[in-house]
């Protein structure tokens, strides 16, 4: 089941969590296909800072400060590859009964999922997409779009990957203790650079945070 929205409203829907993007719409009416409507994504790693995302999803419009329980944030190298983007570890989650991902609900247009899942690298298998149910800081249950990696080593991230999720979750308001913990992630050792693209949102994250 996709989620779809006519307003900024989040609305609440009963869908396991972790279940997979393609099995949880086998079956039913594809509606990711009617024009003019949204979906609600649900971000945690470097898509947290509104510059990241509006690289390549332009609609994407803040909904909520969300947390996603019994799920635990990590990082790696999908299927073995160093990411060529960000030089590094890259974020995804995991089941973990008893912790928590704190993260950010996008409300997004229906023309750039394609965008968000190549973004992701889907087709590649990169990433997979889940639905995920999240809660607000107000306690409303909203399911998201997320993604998850299936297949990876677990690394690091560089330190700019680090400086932009650390950004985007002072951007954004993440809880200050789950801000703590990402800030006292220790990323690795490169001391490179990475593109004119991340190192342009990075100086517009630090100068909007700041």
């Amino acid at each position: 089941m996709l989620l779809v929205l006519t307003s900024l409203s989040c609305y609440r829907s009963q869908v396991r969590a972790g279940v997979r993007w393609d099995m949880a719409n086998s079956g039913g009416e594809d509606l990711r296909s009617r024009e003019g409507e949204s979906f609600l994504y649900f971000a945690y790693g470097s898509n947290l800072l509104t510059e990241r995302i509006h690289l390549r999803n332009p609609s994407a419009v803040f909904c909520s400060v969300a947390r996603l329980q019994d799920f635990k944030l990590d990082f790696g190298n999908p299927q073995g590859k160093t990411s060529e983007t960000w030089h590094g570890g890259i974020a995804t989650i995991f089941e973990s009964p008893g912790d928590e991902v704190w993260g950010v609900v996008w409300k997004m247009n229906q023309s750039n999922l394609s965008s968000l899942d190549k973004q992701e690298g889907v087709k590649s298998g990169m990433y997979v997409p889940i639905e995920v149910n999240v809660s607000t800081q107000e306690g409303k249950e909203i399911t998201c779009r997320s993604y998850q990696m299936t297949n990876y080593e677990r690394v690091p991230p560089s330190p700019q990957y680090k400086k932009v999720i650390c950004l985007g979750a002072k951007e954004n308001g993440l809880p200050l203790d789950y801000q703590k913990k990402l800030n006292a992630i220790e990323p690795n050792d490169y001391k490179g650079k990475v593109s004119e693209e991340i190192e342009d949102i990075i100086k517009k994250g630090e100068a909007k945070t700041h």
